[in-house]
């Protein structure tokens, strides 16, 4: 087994994406393996390729034949001794690969749309200046922990239909299985037996309200669906409440985060943006290309070569799409932060049929939180740079983030 301890001998041939200089800051490292090796391998925890051009990961993500979805952790555990290893819990639509995905993504889809998204924009005001209000006279606050960690689960919490005062759990779980559980399986396995037991009682409880009386929410929605006649099975319906869940929190508040971070860095973006509140819509979409969180994985379905590649069947595709949001051929000044980009046209929220259904609730969590923050709070910067701490691996965002103002 490879010593994943130990850092690459050779990026080309040993990548490891938890490298902490790769977590720090992962551009050098795709701008190196543009110009060498666009497509890495390693062996670590099981063979895996990594692709970091913008055109040749679109290709693979609409490349359902040969990539699926099953397994979309970029990391599995035991994955090294055992190919057919896959993640612990399926999250339908975004770990279903046709016919599955396609009417389990539509279900969904309304519950995302502009409208919909709408009706939760001042919602997500509020909480933004309740959190405001909890620490904007002491005059600094760690912007990871206290503001943008809570924004999203929150959200999301009311929009599926659980307590919002089980928020801690939440976060916990999210971190214990999207942070930590690539090097410490037992507590991410753990993780995942308590939330599939909490999404299961409140199943429970929702299906044993008569129909006319249950709320208007997604854990409704999951539970009234039938597809051919048959309810959903409770595997796909926690698989759902665990995606909505997780994925909602991790990514937007690395987002959030992330953007904050800039602007606590680059005072020049920050008050250009203060001066003209006009900038937002581009400035969010560079926040989004700039700072992109998410790298998802595809299984190799059957051997296949890709630019002179031969992957084989269970093989792991990285799908770097923050890497392909730095191609020079795809974005003039790829590795400049650009606040009024015109033409940007990146796949922060993936590619094909798995691009986020959660696009537009992202952007208006991202939008909101900047602009909130920006109205109350003065000019400010960070207060400890020695402070600040990113994660890495499937989302990457600071996880402290100490201002002070």
């Amino acid at each position: 087994m490879t010593d994943i301890a130990s850092a690459p001998s050779s990026w080309d041939t040993d990548f490891d994406i938890l490298d902490p200089a790769y977590v720090r800051d992962p551009a050098p490292f795709w701008a190196e393996q543009r110009s060498r090796c666009p497509v890495a391998r390693t062996d670590r925890r099981g063979p895996t390729w990594l692709p970091v051009d913008y055109d040749l990961i679109a290709e693979i993500a609409h490349d359902i034949t040969h990539f699926s979805s099953r397994d979309i952790s970029v990391i599995t555990p035991g994955r090294d001794l055992n190919p057919e290893a896959t993640t612990m819990l399926e999250a339908p639509p975004i770990t279903s690969d046709p016919p599955v995905h396609t009417w389990a993504r539509r279900l969904l889809l309304p519950a995302f749309g502009p409208s919909a998204i709408e009706r939760q924009t001042p919602i997500t005001q509020a909480l933004a200046d309740e959190l405001i209000d909890s620490f904007i006279a002491r005059g600094e606050a760690d912007l990871a922990t206290e503001y943008a960690q809570h924004i999203p689960v929150r959200v999301i919490a009311q929009m599926i239909g659980v307590p919002t005062s089980d928020e801690s759990t939440f976060t916990r779980w999210a971190v214990e299985i999207l942070q930590e559980g690539f090097n410490n399986l037992d507590k991410a396995m753990g993780a995942v037996m308590e939330l599939i037991n909490y999404f299961s009682a409140h199943t429970t409880t929702r299906k044993a309200m008569p129909v006319d009386e249950r709320p208007d929410d997604l854990l409704t929605l999951l539970c009234n669906t039938e597809v051919d006649g048959e309810p959903l099975s409770e595997r796909h319906l926690i698989g759902t409440c665990f995606l909505l869940l997780l994925a909602g929190i991790d990514t937007t508040w690395s987002a959030i985060g992330s953007s904050l971070w800039h602007l606590a860095t680059h005072h020049d973006d920050q008050a250009r943006l203060r001066d003209d509140p006009s900038l937002m819509a581009t400035a969010v979409e560079e926040f989004l290309r700039f700072y992109s969180p998410v790298t998802m994985a595809r299984y190799v379905t059957e051997d296949v070569e890709v630019r002179g590649c031969p992957m084989k069947r269970g093989d792991k595709v990285l799908m770097a799409f923050p890497a392909g949001n730095r191609d020079p051929k795809m974005f003039d000044r790829p590795d400049e932060f650009v606040i009024d980009r015109e033409k940007n046209r990146h796949f922060a929220f993936g590619s094909g049929i798995h691009r986020c259904l959660g696009s537009n609730l992202a952007r208006m969590e991202l939008r909101v939180a900047i602009e909130t923050f920006l109205a109350r709070v003065p000019p400010f910067e960070i207060a400890d740079p020695n402070a600040v701490a990113w994660t890495g691996g499937q989302v990457r965002g600071p996880r402290r983030l100490p201002v002070r103002w």
